[in-house]
């Protein structure tokens, strides 16, 4: 398990982050959990690095619909959020056993609500707001998908 710690002063910050992870070749096929208090920035985050990827079109949080699939240049991407989550027949009834056996990228918020039921995350970010509104994003990869991701960001970060 490798941890990284980043502070993102405004969300600028935030966007150049999720610009650089969008540069990742292992982030095609990686799935990451989302992780912080309601007003942490984590749909924030998905937004930018949908933009990234080149999503076009309305990105709206999947707060009631569980899940909004999106498609970027040839990626498949799903953006669940567990916010609502409360019955695991949901996970076989919504088929989101076989969106995770599938290629592509999955990302999860509130994965906490479903986390009996998800495969182990490949990068972990956890978002906590700072007294100055500034955000505190680590980063725990847990794969050797998520350590790739991380290493990548660091040779990013640093040019």
């Amino acid at each position: 398990m490798i941890v990284e710690s980043l502070v993102w002063h405004s969300e600028a910050d935030t966007a150049q982050f999720a610009t650089a992870l969008a540069t990742q070749p292992a982030l095609r096929h990686a799935f990451i959990e989302l992780q912080g208090d309601l007003g942490a920035g984590k749909t924030t985050f998905v937004r930018h690095l949908l933009r990234a990827l080149g999503v076009q079109g309305r990105i709206k949080s999947p707060t009631y619909a569980v899940v909004e699939p999106h498609e970027a240049p040839g990626l498949a991407i799903w953006h669940f959020d567990f916010y609502r989550f409360s019955d695991p027949r949901e996970w076989e009834d919504a088929g989101f056993r076989d969106l995770f056996a599938s290629p592509g990228l999955k990302l999860a918020e509130w994965p906490e609500k479903a986390a009996a039921l998800l495969p182990p995350a490949d990068l972990v970010i956890q978002l906590q707001v700072q007294p100055d509104e500034s955000r505190r994003a680590t980063l725990t990869a847990q794969t050797t998908t998520g350590a790739a991701l991380l290493q990548g960001l660091k040779m990013e970060m640093k040019t």
